[in-house]
């Protein structure tokens, strides 16, 4: 037989401290003020927000769902206290990211800066190989999985926490040998795994967050509004590091799957908000809705109907209304294929083309205003 080529070992990858970054973007720089002017917009982007506005208000009155998905770029351009403002207010029920909002997330709270150049540390082999990026999300998700946590909540608790609690070496073992068919002994062994071979201590983990006020991840823990995350396996950076743990990851997505999948339960006369995320949001939406409606009928229900999605992305597309149906094939419309995805959801779609900072901080007056009812 032909010999088999050796496997990659991400254990020879060379990690750097955070602090060698050249960051690129600073918490404290982008960070919009609620109580700000927002920037202007067209008046038919402002009719557009009128309309979410009004739709949320009457989903919020049903106790409908209200679920934001968005995509790595709106927390960068320095949302997060417009969201945690809507949150208290309680005007979302449900938010969902992929995998790098997560991590910039993670690196804004801990470190107060993030992103970097893709170009420069590429062709040096440093990107994304910063160990307390990698590390610290890593063993969150290790250590959340011994609790069934699923990634958003993981994550959340230790920037909530500063921190997180690894047991013993000799309590995993136990654990595992008394109770091998436990639903938590795959999460447990590799947890174990991790600490011998990376000769990790057990007891409380101190991580520093000094920018909570920058994390959405923690406004969700704070206010107690579910937020899940959606990585793919070699999407995200923490792949570059040598704790990498794909099993780890795949089995908090599942729980965050499951979680989405509740979110969209209550979806009937409910919104959802896709705001830059032009991959994840229609992907995991479209099979979460089919699972929750594969439910549905053969418990003899209907399906999940009556809601309205807001897409907003800054792609031309030919003014297309959406709600009269899918374009022809001779509009760029119709080549929107993140707008297409959602179109075949079932409600109402509408597409608003702008800024993602200029549609929420807009949106967030409109809810604030009486008129918007």
């Amino acid at each position: 037989m032909p010999k088999q080529p050796n496997t990659f070992q991400l254990s020879r990858i060379q990690v750097y401290p955070l602090s060698e970054r050249r960051s690129l973007s600073q918490a404290d720089d982008i960070l919009i003020d609620p109580d700000s002017p927002p920037p202007s917009c067209s008046p038919r982007l402002s009719e557009q927000i009128a309309v979410c506005a009004r739709q949320i208000r009457a989903a919020r009155e049903r106790d409908a769902t209200v679920s934001l998905i968005y995509g790595a770029h709106l927390l960068r351009n320095g949302a997060a206290l417009l969201i945690d403002r809507m949150l208290q207010h309680g005007w979302l029920t449900h938010l969902a990211t992929n995998g790098a909002g997560s991590i910039h997330d993670w690196e804004f709270a801990h470190h107060g800066r993030s992103t970097e150049s893709v170009r420069d540390n590429v062709a040096q082999g440093r990107f994304g190989t910063w160990d307390e990026t990698g590390r610290y999300i890593q063993l969150a998700l290790l250590a959340g999985g011994l609790e069934g946590l699923g990634y958003g909540t993981a994550v959340g608790r230790m920037i909530v926490n500063n921190g997180f609690h690894l047991p013993t070496i000799d309590s995993l073992k136990k654990q595992l040998q008394t109770d091998p068919l436990s639903e938590r002994s795959p999460a447990r062994a590799d947890l174990l795994c991790a600490m011998l071979n990376h000769n990790l201590p057990s007891g409380q983990q101190t991580v520093e967050h000094p920018w909570k006020h920058a994390s959405i991840l923690e406004s969700t823990q704070r206010h107690a509004v579910p937020l899940t995350v959606h990585p793919g396996i070699g999407y995200d950076i923490i792949s570059n590091h040598p704790l990498f743990n794909g099993a780890a990851i795949g089995r908090a997505a599942e729980r965050d799957f499951c979680e989405f999948a509740t979110a969209v339960e209550g979806l009937d006369h409910g919104v959802v908000l896709s705001v830059g995320s032009a991959i994840m949001g229609p992907q995991v939406f479209e099979k979460t809705l089919s699972c929750v409606n594969n439910v549905r009928i053969q418990e003899g229900r209907p399906v999940i109907d009556g809601h309205s999605i807001f897409v907003v992305d800054l792609q031309q597309g030919d003014d297309w209304d959406w709600s009269t149906g899918e374009p022809p094939k001779t509009s760029a419309a119709y080549y929107l294929r993140f707008c297409k995805s959602y179109a075949r959801m079932g409600g109402t779609m509408h597409y608003l083309r702008g800024d993602n900072i200029q549609f929420i901080h807009h949106l967030y007056r409109a809810l604030q205003s009486p008129t918007a009812s």
